[in-house]
């Protein structure tokens, strides 16, 4: 279904950084606590994502993601998600992280 470009606009899709990654602990499904720097413009923001299937908390350290981060905060199990990290399925059907192709600056916002 095609929609106008005003509405793509309205998502706020930003690359940043993950300064830490834990293991959510008591989580129904596997999942992993992200903190997220994206620049001096939006802060530090945090994520609940299931990535444990393909990735390590250890592996995601330094790693910069892209994420939409204008969606409401929503509380998952015990922990507050303040924007969602982007992936793709793979052949299995586990999300493989939406990542720039080379470093950019934290905060840069998707064309």
């Amino acid at each position: 279904m095609p929609i106008a470009y005003e509405v793509f606009a309205k998502i706020d899709i930003r690359v940043g950084t993950v300064l830490e990654a834990s293991e959510a602990e008591g989580a129904r499904k596997p999942a992993l606590l992200l903190r997220i720097d994206f620049g001096e413009q939006l802060g530090v923001l945090r994520s609940s994502a299931q990535l444990t299937r393909c990735y390590s908390a250890e592996t995601l350290v330094g790693r910069q993601v892209a994420a939409v981060v204008n969606f409401p905060p929503k509380q998952i199990g015990s922990h507050m998600s303040e924007c969602l990290v982007l992936g793709f399925p793979d052949a299995d059907g586990e999300p493989v992280l939406a990542v720039p192709e080379r470093p950019v600056p934290d905060g840069g916002r998707l064309w």
